[in-house]
């Protein structure tokens, strides 16, 4: 029997519309993404921020039980990744971080088709498949 994957979409912004999505600011052609974004029940999630928030759960709860802290630490401590995760977006949809492959191929065709107008450098689609995904690292 073959393994189900499950996927995400990400949306890579230039750095003026990174900075409005993050401060909830209007946009140029915000109508366009909004609507996209109502038709899936989906929104965006910065991935600087969420990496950021991780961290800060990691320190409040114990480093321990989260194996990409240090890792996930040192990249938002990083200038230049800090300045790449800034402007790259999750999308989640209904809630969730990963969904199913039919939905993310449609959230992909919709956002690619969408770049030229809104300011969307590009637009990537992830799977949960360990194989093409880092790990954590080894504990020494």
């Amino acid at each position: 029997m073959a393994e189900t994957w499950q996927f995400q979409v990400r949306i890579a912004v230039v750095p003026e519309l990174a900075d409005a999505l993050r401060a909830g600011s209007p946009y140029k052609s915000q109508d366009l993404m909004e609507a996209v974004l109502r038709e899936y029940n989906a929104s965006l999630k910065c991935q600087f921020d969420a990496f950021a928030d991780y961290v800060e759960e990691a320190e409040r709860e114990g480093r321990g039980r989260y194996p990409l802290y240090q890792w996930t630490k040192d990249t938002i401590g990083n200038p230049a990744k800090k300045a790449k995760y800034l402007k790259s977006f999750a999308v989640y949809v209904h809630g969730e971080e990963v969904y199913d492959s039919e939905t993310a191929d449609s959230l992909y065709a919709r956002f690619s088709a969408l770049a030229d107008q809104v300011g969307i450098e590009s637009v990537s689609r992830f799977d949960t498949n360990p194989a093409n995904n880092p790990q954590p690292p080894a504990h020494k």
